[in-house]
This record gives structure tokens, C-alpha cells and sequence, in this order.
């Protein structure tokens, strides 16, 4: 046995792949299944534990597939000559031979390639009810021999000898009650991305849109895998907050105070009342006067927290469900900094909300944000950790998304040499420059004739126009820009010491800009202090992340991915709406 964890893990794959073949044969499995064993016993001796090592292979005691997967039909030699069983729907039928041969493109989402079914109405058990299925979008399960295929564009085909319809498509008619595929919502020609995300429900069976859900779930694999072979611990942040981490003021608020009947008029929101002084109300004594004052002097009051100011009729949150105004996150930040301060390096991945009206390619009400935080950390250790991170997903897209990268790059909606941009990104350290020198950059580009449509000027927010021309005309490669000017970044960012600039790094991908942003936090309580009232903050409405500071305070630094903006970027696709499931954007939260 191998007494090393590379080779360990090699004889796992191995073993683990003879396992399952045994299984599908019906062959005895003690004998492999124990040694699988053996090696994940060796494994744990070596490294103690797993967050650092293999993971324990998937043995299956229980669960079993009743079918084969089409990837693995069309990939494995050894299934050819044997009978298997694969299930899916139809992306194409065809009828030939008068009728006497039906073909079947069947796809069950494992792979973006299909395999050929041929159902002869002589040899194959269910012909005709399969014939009647109502054509593309029909699913089935087709029992048969997988052979070397005769015809071109398969290396391999099945000759179905059993099939069962497992659901007709009824678009014969509006009403949906005769086979046919008349109404079937995905048509053959002009099936545009735009129109697909109409029909959310259904675009997961297009190419398109599967090719990038399987590379959305790669990249999260990824992500998980990354950081966790990096000892970090994976931190649930809360979905519903009390505070804003950007300070943007864009949330979505949450609340019961509308009642479950949306139908209901003449809802009445509580708002606080305006006081009123009694009529005829005595002249308080001197005596009087100095209880009520005593008494209001005496009362416990934290100064570190925040006080409610009772606005006369302003909505009066206090009967809420949370007796606060609640809100959507736009970040896990700071939450996870909490854990980062203990636990010292940490991640969460998870949903986040904007309420921003835009309706740009690269902007959506609802994604997915992956924040790091490390503890004992500076901008330039941050800056590594991104790097890696960025060009470790990279990499597994390229090792395992080979087939789908491909698709993209063939496809109308992807990019035309979208893996040598990827290869790019890996063969080269990014260009690191600060946000100052990138100005003068960007003014000299200017001088020299380019055409941007603000005029590059210290202290502005670059546009994505700025950000792409550097990486995408100057430098050809990610780059990353450090040390922003300190008013158009958050506050909880560090000050540097020229009192201008703050510990910032934005990395910018081409294609698409910015696709991570970080910071070394400022983890100074007075100049944090500070920083929260030149931005407009009451440091008391985030009293729990002055505590922080306040007892044990380290340096400590994390960056945001943006998790779709990463799905475009190795996609090659044009629009962020495209990447996730079921987008949201202003005036859009069907399904």
C-alpha cells in the first residue's frame, strides 16, 4: 500500500471506479470495498483528520442509480457491448425507415453531449408509446445495448430493446391536454438568451444554460475545496440584518407589519405619534421638576449603543416582527469578522440583496457573494490569498470543464478563444499597481488620443470602461489596484498613513472589470471612530463591531467575489442574468 497522500488518493479513484463498475455488473464488491477502506484508514493515519488531507471516498451502502449516466455511457469504453439503462429527455426525435425506426436524442444534463437511442418497432418493447411521446422535450428510460455507432457524429449509439414514455409533452394545443409539441416553450429557431430567461423553468434544458450551471457548481466545489485545503472554516452569515455593511443604504426592508392577506386594503402602517401636551395640565413644582430629573439622570444608559430617535409619523418599527427596521444583507462581511477574530481564518458563501435600480449586463438584485476573511493579515497577504484563489478556480475549470469551456467557445453566446484567456490568467503573476499610478496611466492614454467617455481625473470611481482598458489594452492581464482614495471607499477600511488613501485592492479581469475587492480592515477603534463620521455612520449602530476592537484587537484583511461575475468571467458569456438560476432584477422576480 502507497504511504504517501498523492498516491493514496490515486488508488482511491481507481478503486472507487472499479467499485462502481462491479456494482452496475451485479458482481460481488467485498473485496474492492475493502480495500477502499484500508486506504481511507491510511489516509486518516497520515494526516490526522481530513480538512487537510483526502477526503473520505463515497462508498454507496445504500443509494444506487437505476440507470447509467449519459456521460458515462458516452465515455466509457467498457460499457460498449453491454446492456444498461439510461433515462433523460429528448432534445431531438426523428422517424425513419417509414416510420419502422425512431431516433432518440436523449440528454439527462450530466454532459452537454447527447447519446443516440435507436428504437426499432420490430425488436424494441414501448415503441409505440415512445412514438408518441410528442417529440423533443419527452422523457424516457431506454433499456438496450450500448455498440460502436454506424453513422457519424456519435462514436456510439444504443439499440433500445425496452422503453418506457415517463412524460408526453402536451403542446398539441393551448389548453394542454393533446400530445404534440406545437407549444413546446423551447423553440428550435430563434431561441434567444433574453427570451430564455422568460421561460427560467425551462432553460435549464438548454444547452446553453446547462453548460453553465454545471461550470456554476464546479466553481463552487472549487471554492469550498480551496478554502478549505487552506484550514478555513466555512461561517453561515445571516440573510436578515439590522445593519448596512457598504453604508449604501440599497436593502431590501423585511416585514410582517403588511399582514399575510396581500389582498387586504386600507393597511395601516404604526407610526410614532406626535406628543401632546394635556389641556388644563398643572404647573409642575420645583420639587416635582427635580424628581422627574433625578429619575430620567438615573436611568441605564450604554453610550456605546444606539439611542431610537422616535420621529413624529415616521413608520414605528418598534411593532415589528424583530421591534426594529429589518433588512436583506448586501454582505456577509462583517458578520464573518466576528468569526475571523477568534477562529482567524474563515469564509462565507452566500445570497446577498441590492435594491439598485440598474439594469446593466453586469447587476443583479440577488447573487452570491464569497468573502475570506483572514486574521493576522495585511493588504499584501490579502492580495495573495485572491490571486491564488482566482487562478485555483481558473485551473479547475480547465481541468474539469473541458467539454463545456469548448461549447462556449464554439457558441454564438460565448467567446472565441475563452480558454486562452484562461490559460492567460494562470501563466501570469498579476500586474499590481496603485490606484494613483493607474490615473496617471489612464490620463496619459488620454493625452495620447484614447476616447473615454469621463475624463480620468484622482478620486473619481472608475467605470468599468477604465477598469477593462487597463487590464484588456495596457497590460493584457488581471491587475490589481491598491491604496483607493479613502471618500470612495467603505468605511471599515484601513487608513493609510498619508491620511488620503486607504488599504484597498480591487482585482480587474478581463472582459469584465472589477471581479474582486478587498481591503485590510481597520481594526484601529479611534481612527474607525473616525472613519464612521466622515461617512455618515452612528459608530453606535455597529457597537458589537467596535467591540471587536475593543477587546483583542489583531490586523486582520478579506476581500468579495462577486460568485456570478466569476461565472462570466470563465464562461465567456455577455450577460449576468444568464449565470444564475433564476435572476431577480428590478421588475423581475418571476418564479
Amino acid at each position: 500500500m502507497s504511504s504517501d497522500l498523492a498516491s493514496i488518493k490515486a488508488e482511491v479513484e481507481a478503486l472507487s471506479a472499479k467499485l462502481n463498475s462491479l456494482k452496475v455488473e451485479g458482481a460481488d464488491t467485498d473485496a474492492v470495498s475493502a480495500s477502499v477502506q484500508q486506504l481511507v484508514d491510511a489516509s486518516k493515519n497520515l494526516t490526522g483528520n481530513y480538512m487537510h488531507g483526502p477526503a473520505p471516498p463515497v462508498v454507496n451502502n445504500l443509494y444506487k442509480r437505476n440507470r447509467i449516466r449519459i456521460k458515462e455511457a458516452l465515455a466509457g469504453a467498457s460499457y460498449i457491448g453491454q446492456t444498461i439503462t439510461v433515462a433523460g429527455w429528448a432534445r431531438t426525435t426523428r422517424n425513419a425507415n417509414k416510420g419502422q425506426l425512431l431516433f432518440i436524442e436523449l440528454n439527462d444534463g450530466s454532459t452537454g453531449a447527447s447519446l443516440q437511442c435507436v428504437l426499432d418497432s420490430e425488436k424494441t418493447e414501448g415503441f409505440a408509446e415512445c412514438k408518441g411521446s410528442g417529440g423533443t422535450g419527452a422523457s424516457f428510460q431506454l433499456k438496450g445495448t450500448l455498440i460502436e455507432s454506424q453513422g457519424e457524429g456519435q462514436a456510439v449509439e444504443m439499440q433500445v430493446t425496452s422503453g418506457t414514455l415517463l412524460g408526453a409533452v402536451y403542446g398539441g394545443n393551448p389548453e394542454g391536454t393533446e400530445v404534440g409539441g406545437m407549444l413546446y416553450p423551447i423553440p428550435k429557431k430563434n431561441n434567444t438568451l433574453e427570451y430564455m430567461r422568460d421561460q427560467a423553468h425551462m432553460r435549464p434544458r438548454t444547452r446553453v444554460h446547462a453548460a453553465a450551471m454545471r461550470i456554476r457548481h464546479s466553481m463552487a466545489f472549487a471554492t469550498h475545496n480551496f478554502f478549505n485545503n487552506h484550514g478555513f472554516l466555512y461561517i453561515h452569515t445571516p440573510i436578515l440584518t439590522c445593519a448596512d455593511c457598504e453604508g449604501a443604504g440599497e436593502q431590501f426592508a423585511v416585514t410582517t407589519m403588511l399582514g399575510t392577506d396581500h389582498g387586504k386594503p386600507g393597511i395601516e402602517l404604526p407610526l410614532h405619534e406626535t406628543p401632546k401636551e394635556e389641556e388644563g395640565e398643572k404647573k409642575l413644582s420645583k420639587k416635582e421638576m427635580k424628581r422627574r430629573a433625578k429619575k430620567e439622570a438615573n436611568k441605564k444608559v450604554d453610550p456605546n449603543k444606539p439611542v431610537e430617535h422616535k420621529v413624529p409619523g415616521a413608520v414605528d418599527y418598534g411593532k415589528d416582527f424583530f421591534a426594529r427596521r429589518a433588512n436583506l444583507t448586501v454582505s456577509g462581511q462583517l458578520n464573518v469578522e466576528t468569526h475571523a477574530c477568534a477562529l482567524s481564518d474563515v469564509y462565507t458563501f452566500g445570497p446577498t440583496f441590492r435594491a439598485e435600480n440598474s439594469h446593466t449586463a453586469r447587476h443583479l438584485s440577488e447573487f452570491w457573494m464569497i468573502e475570506p476573511e483572514i486574521a493576522f493579515a495585511d493588504l499584501t497577504q490579502d492580495i495573495n490569498l485572491a490571486e491564488d484563489y482566482l487562478k485555483y478556480c481558473v485551473q479547475y475549470a480547465l481541468e474539469n470543464c473541458a467539454e463545456d469551456l469548448e461549447f462556449f467557445e464554439t457558441n454564438p453566446n460565448g467567446e472565441e478563444g475563452l480558454r486562452e484567456r484562461l490559460r492567460n490568467v494562470l501563466e501570469n503573476p498579476f500586474k499590481r499597481l496603485t490606484y494613483t499610478e493607474a490615473i496617471e496611466v489612464l490620463q496619459k492614454a488620454e493625452a495620447d488620443g484614447h476616447k473615454f467617455e469621463e475624463k480620468p481625473v484622482w478620486g473619481m470611481d472608475l467605470p468599468s470602461e477604465m477598469e477593462r482598458y487597463l487590464c484588456e489594452a495596457v497590460y493584457k492581464m488581471p491587475v490589481v489596484l491598491t491604496d483607493y482614495p479613502k471618500d470612495i471607499k467603505a468605511f471599515y477600511m484601513k487608513l493609510n498613513e498619508d491620511g488620503k488613501t486607504v488599504a484597498a485592492a480591487d482585482i480587474l479581469v478581463p472582459k469584465i472589470g472589477e471581479i474582486i475587492g478587498g481591503s485590510q480592515r481597520e481594526h484601529r477603534a479611534d481612527i474607525l471612530k473616525e472613519r464612521c463620521i466622515d461617512m455618515g455612520l452612528d459608530p453606535r449602530a455597529i457597537w458589537w463591531y467596535f467591540d471587536l476592537r475593543k477587546y483583542g484587537t489583531v490586523p486582520h484583511a478579506g476581500f468579495g467575489l462577486g460568485f456570478e461575475r466569476l461565472i462570466l468571467f470563465v464562461t465567456g458569456l455577455q450577460n449576468i442574468r444568464d449565470v444564475i438560476p433564476f435572476p431577480r432584477w428590478a421588475g423581475n422576480a418571476e418564479f
